[in-house]
C-alpha cells in the first residue's frame, strides 16, 4: 500500500506545483508583459479615477445617457461576479413578458421615438455584461438623449458614428458601440 501511496503523492504535488502555481504565474506574467491593459481589466480612466471597464457594461438609467443592453445578472445589474444569461428560451412566457415590459419602458421614456425598438435593447446578452449595443440601438436612443440634453440629433448621430466600432479584423462580429465610451464622449460635449 505504501509503495503506491508515495508515487501518487509525488505526482499530486508535482501537478499541483505545475498546474496550480507555475502555469498560472507564467500566464499572468506574460499577460501583463504583452497585454498590460487587458490584464489590468481594460479599465477606462478619466483624470486619475477609473470609471469602468471597456469589457463590462454599466447601468445607465438617466434619460440623458445612452442605455446598454439589459443585464441578466443579480442581485444588481452588470454584476461581474454573477455573469450569466437568463437561460430563458424564446418561447418562455417569462422572457416574452420581460421583453414586452422592456419595450413598454423604452416607449414610455421616449414616446416620440421614430424608429422601431432594436432587439438588443430588450434582450440580455449571454453573459449579462455586454458593454456594447448595435448602431441601430444607439440611433434609436438619439431622440431621447438629444431632448434631455438640448442637443441636435445630427450632432448625436455624428457622435454615434464616431464611436461605432467595425467588425473585428473586418470579418468577425457585427458593428458595435461601446456605451461607456459613447456616454463619456457625450459628457465631454458639455
Amino acid at each position: 500500500m505504501l509503495s503506491l501511496l508515495r508515487p501518487a503523492l509525488t505526482l499530486f504535488l508535482a501537478l499541483t506545483l505545475v498546474t496550480g502555481l507555475a502555469y498560472p504565474a507564467a500566464v499572468t506574467v506574460l499577460a501583463r508583459l504583452f497585454f498590460p491593459n487587458q490584464a489590468a481589466g481594460s479599465l477606462v480612466v478619466v483624470g486619475e479615477h477609473p470609471v469602468g471597464s471597456k469589457l463590462i457594461g454599466q447601468n445607465f438609467a438617466d434619460p440623458k445617457y445612452f442605455w446598454g443592453r439589459p443585464s441578466a445578472t443579480s442581485p444588481q445589474p452588470y454584476n461581474a461576479q454573477a455573469s450569466s444569461g437568463s437561460n430563458l428560451g424564446p418561447l418562455n412566457p417569462a422572457l416574452v413578458d420581460a421583453v414586452k415590459g422592456r419595450i413598454a419602458a423604452l416607449r414610455a421614456a421616449d414616446p416620440a421615438a421614430p424608429l422601431p425598438v432594436p432587439a438588443d435593447l430588450v434582450t440580455a446578452s449571454a453573459s449579462g455584461l455586454d458593454p456594447h449595443i448595435s448602431p441601430a440601438a444607439a440611433r434609436y436612443q438619439i431622440h431621447r438623449v438629444a431632448t434631455a440634453r438640448h442637443l441636435s440629433e445630427e450632432r448625436l448621430d455624428d457622435l454615434v458614428a464616431q464611436h461605432t466600432e467595425s467588425r473585428q479584423w473586418g470579418l468577425f462580429g457585427e458593428p458595435r458601440v461601446n456605451v461607456l465610451a459613447l456616454n463619456l464622449a457625450l459628457d465631454a460635449l458639455h
